[in-house]
């Protein structure tokens, strides 16, 4: 059968795009892509921002919430390291999801990913200007205004250390996120026997609130879980970094496991510690800062100050982090064909997307200003953005967690380990991001459905209008080829 010249020329063009539109490999280090996984997560500002709502929709039962949500979590870890053991992509579950289970699937896991990054713009800036605010004028932290602009002026500084390449932003998190772990280490180690001995404000400890009797109130275990998706997000950047990463097809997956590994006991002793130094009343009236108060708490007098430092250090690396995630999952889209190429193309000299990262700019600054006309508090504000990515966040790990799944079926039964590690454990975590993805919707406030679910929705438009463009390129992609002797 004689080729058609068109499609040959079509082809070899592309080929010649994806060499000169490629980003910079080996950019980032072992140790920096585990320091990424942290940081995206983003423990001090999880910590400052969701506490207070996970404990009102779970009350005692919050570590619990924490301890169930993360088991499932570490399976989707799982999965991601497996998936990319076999395919390094900056797309990530838009890649994996496309070659496991099907394209338009993979699509929209891309696409998923994308709004909840750029919605989550709004949720991790305005916490960097509040904290901001808090340490020069603490009179004014409550001016939704004021923290938006500063929050802008941090985002902006932030987009800019990621437009000027991989080494820059990867320097730069050594810095925040070193200063912010250790801020939260030392502040643990002083917390502890002073929550056990000293200073007892709130709720007596009892090892029950690791168990599930406090989760099994009507819709309370679902609320909690979406939250607590939220808190563990942002450790999957590790992936969107493969083609830049030394080594991605062993790094990048460990790096992710040892980042939730690491938020989870941070996660865990700091909520717990909320629960017993602080009383019900404070946690919730200081929703927004909740960590300023536990510093006081545990130092008084200058105790606040320091963990200030460390939510806005943390809520300033995960901006950076999540601008990484999104700008490199843009960059695959357009190279695939399924958005404009524009998003495809990068910077000759600092070897990063440029136009994407402009793009989320743009749109993020937009959400900034709408946040404003329609949110009466940074406390409400938050709790749309929190709850509406923890839909977002369900539904593409729910993807990528059945991809390995349907994806490495040849290789599960072959050993015990690769049964666990590659069958049931990421498979329980899609299972239950599915769960949590479809029983909250109901109980779900109308704005968080209409960001979380009609953000999703939205993207058949691109679907529709690229398909053709994009169908030899994408939708036509080869399967994942697992050789027959993989081991977890």
């Amino acid at each position: 059968m004689t080729r058609n010249p068109l499609e040959t020329e079509t082809s070899a063009q592309r080929a010649m795009d994806y060499q000169e539109h490629a980003l910079q490999a080996g950019g980032v280090s072992k140790a920096g892509s585990t320091l990424m996984a942290v940081a995206g997560s983003a423990p001090a500002y999880s910590i400052a921002a969701s506490t207070a709502l996970l404990i009102g929709a779970a009350g005692v039962g919050a570590p619990a919430a924490l301890l169930w949500c993360g088991i499932p979590m570490l399976g989707i870890a799982f999965a991601f390291s497996h998936l990319a053991r076999v395919d390094s992509h900056a797309g990530a579950s838009f890649s994996w999801v496309a070659r496991g289970l099907h394209p338009i699937l993979g699509f929209f896991a891309g696409w998923a990913l994308v709004i909840s990054a750029t919605v989550f713009m709004v949720a991790g800036a305005l916490p960097a200007g509040q904290m901001t605010v808090a340490l020069f004028a603490p009179d004014q932290a409550d001016n939704t205004l004021l923290v938006t602009l500063v929050g802008s002026v941090w985002f902006l500084v932030m987009a800019a250390a990621v437009i000027f390449g991989v080494h820059t932003t990867e320097r730069a998190q050594w810095i925040m996120s070193i200063i912010e772990v250790g801020i939260l280490v030392v502040f643990a180690v002083i917390a502890i026997p002073r929550a056990i001995t000293t200073y007892h404000h709130g709720e007596t400890f009892s090892w029950d609130w690791f168990g599930f009797g406090h989760l099994t109130a009507a819709g309370v275990f679902v609320s909690a879980a979406l939250i607590a998706a939220f808190y563990y997000w942002g450790w999957d950047v590790t992936a969107n970094l493969g083609e830049e990463t030394k080594n991605a097809h062993k790094t990048t997956g460990m790096a992710g496991i040892l980042g939730i590994v690491i938020v989870f006991i941070l996660f865990e002793i700091y909520t717990t510690t909320t629960l017993v130094m602080l009383p019900g009343k404070t946690i919730e009236a200081n929703s927004g800062n909740v960590l300023s108060v536990l510093g006081d708490a545990i130092m008084p007098g200058i105790g606040g100050k320091i963990l200030i430092i460390a939510v806005a250090l943390s809520t300033i690396a995960t901006l950076e982090t999540t601008l990484v995630q999104v700008s490199r999952t843009l960059f695959a889209m357009g190279r695939d064909r399924t958005i404009p190429f524009a998003f495809g193309r990068i910077n000759r000299k600092w070897k990063t997307p440029v136009f994407a990262t402009l793009v989320v700019v743009v749109v993020s600054l937009l959400l900034f200003v709408l946040a404003n006309v329609f949110g009466d508090s940074v406390g409400q504000i938050l709790g749309w953005a929190v709850s509406s990515i923890g839909l977002q966040i369900a539904f593409y790990y729910s993807l990528a967690g059945l991809a390995v799944v349907i994806g490495f079926r040849k290789v599960i039964f072959t050993s015990v380990k690769n049964l666990i590690l590659i069958g049931i454990w990421p498979l329980v975590g899609a299972l239950f991001m599915m769960y949590i993805f479809f029983t909250s919707i109901p109980n779900n406030e109308p704005v968080v459905n209409i960001l979380g679910l009609g953000l999703i929705v939205i993207g058949v438009v691109p679907l529709l209008i690229f398909y053709r463009r994009a169908k030899d390129a994408y939708f036509s992609r080869r399967p994942l080829e697992v050789p027959e002797d993989f081991s977890a």
